[in-house]
């Protein structure tokens, strides 16, 4: 049996977590437009790799968060434990996900752009106040 190091209660034996599968994945939004191929590869596609894995896992009999684990699939090693949001410290656990075949679809490239916009409004708006002589 694992022993997950939940890091809001500590560690805890795995019958107290459910794994919710793949880390990192964007979800598309409404807005984006994308085929429905494409909402299919996001809906259906999973990695299941031999070797280091990027998962969701949820402490379901404990504080019923969520957060990600990277992990050996092979030796089920937990290399690293990380926040929701987050992305991991580690080396190779960074590398794994910047190698992810996921940073390349349609899915991705739309999350992408709709984090960017607050940004390029933000932008925006301060430039135009500027203009105006506001602080």
């Amino acid at each position: 049996m694992l022993i997950i190091n939940c890091p809001y209660c500590g560690p805890r034996e795995e019958s107290e977590f459910a794994c919710g599968g793949e880390a990192h994945i964007a979800r598309p939004l409404a807005e984006n437009s994308i085929s429905d191929a494409e909402f299919a590869d996001y809906l259906f596609l999973r990695d299941n790799p031999k070797g280091l894995f990027l998962e969701r896992w949820r402490h379901s009999a404990g504080c019923r968060r969520w957060f990600n684990i990277a992990r050996d699939t092979v030796s089920h090693e937990i290399i690293e434990v990380y926040p929701m949001g987050a992305l991991p410290r580690k080396k190779d656990a960074l590398a794994t996900h910047a190698a992810s075949w996921r940073r390349d679809t349609a899915a991705e490239k739309a999350a992408e752009r709709a984090a960017q916009k607050p940004a390029r409004q933000k932008a925006a708006a301060k430039k135009a106040d500027g203009k105006r002589g506001g602080k």
